[in-house]
C-alpha cells in the first residue's frame, strides 16, 4: 500500500499550551506513547519517515524510523503554526495578558494571528506545499509524516474534506494518526 500516514507527535511538558514553534523535548509519558504507537503500527510497512524539525515531532519520528528500519528526514515546513508572544502559554494566561485581543482572535480566527505570530494563510500554504511534495514521493511508497495537530487539521480540512470539528476530534490525542485516504483513523 502506498500513500501518507500522518502522525501527531507525542506529549511534552508544554501539553495544554499554545506550543507552536517552542521546542520542548518529549516527556516520560510521551516516550511511552511513542513505544505504544510503534507497537500499534507494527502491521504497517513504511519506506520512509518525514517530520517537522521541532524536537517533539523529530524525536517521535526518529523513534518510529528506528522501529521500522527506515530513514528519517525533517522539514521546517511541517512545523506547527507560530504563536508569537503566546508561545508556551495556556489560554487563561493569554486572557490575563490581553483579554480584548484574545476575544478578537477567537472571533476572527483564522484571519487574525496571535500577537507577533504566523498568519494562518502562510502556515496553511507551507504545510500544504510540503504535503503535496510528499504525496508525489508517496506514489509508490508508504511514508509516515510526523507533525503537529494544527498541521494535521489543515490536511484533514483542505485535502480530505473534513469539517473543522471532525478534524479537531481526530487530532486531539498525542500520537493520533490517519492515512491520506482516512481509511485508518486513531483518536
Amino acid at each position: 500500500m502506498s500513500g501518507l500516514v500522518f502522525i501527531r507527535h507525542a506529549e511534552t511538558d508544554l501539553a495544554g499550551t499554545f506550543c507552536g514553534h517552542a521546542d520542548p523535548p518529549l516527556n516520560a509519558r510521551g516516550r511511552q506513547q511513542v513505544e505504544a504507537l510503534i507497537a500499534q503500527l507494527a502491521g504497517e510497512r513504511f519506506d520512509a519517515v518525514h517530520s517537522s524539525d521541532l524536537r517533539r515531532a523529530a524525536e517521535t519520528a526518529r523513534a518510529l524510523a528506528a522501529g521500522f528500519g527506515v530513514d528519517c528526514t525533517t522539514s521546517a515546513k511541517l512545523r506547527e503554526i507560530g504563536f508569537g508572544r503566546w508561545e508556551g502559554l495556556r489560554w487563561n494566561e493569554i486572557e490575563a495578558v490581553g483579554a480584548e485581543y484574545a476575544r478578537r482572535w477567537v472571533e476572527c480566527f483564522p484571519s487574525l494571528p496571535a500577537p507577533e505570530g504566523e498568519p494562518f494563510a502562510a502556515f496553511e500554504e507551507r504545510v500544504l506545499e510540503e504535503v503535496d511534495r510528499l504525496s508525489a514521493l508517496a506514489a509508490d511508497k508508504r511514508i509516515a509524516v510526523v507533525t503537529h495537530g494544527g498541521a494535521m487539521r489543515v490536511v484533514l480540512e483542505r485535502r480530505l474534506g473534513h469539517t473543522a470539528d471532525q478534524a479537531w476530534k481526530m487530532t486531539r490525542a498525542y500520537c493520533a494518526f490517519f492515512d491520506d485516504a482516512c481509511a485508518a483513523v486513531n483518536s
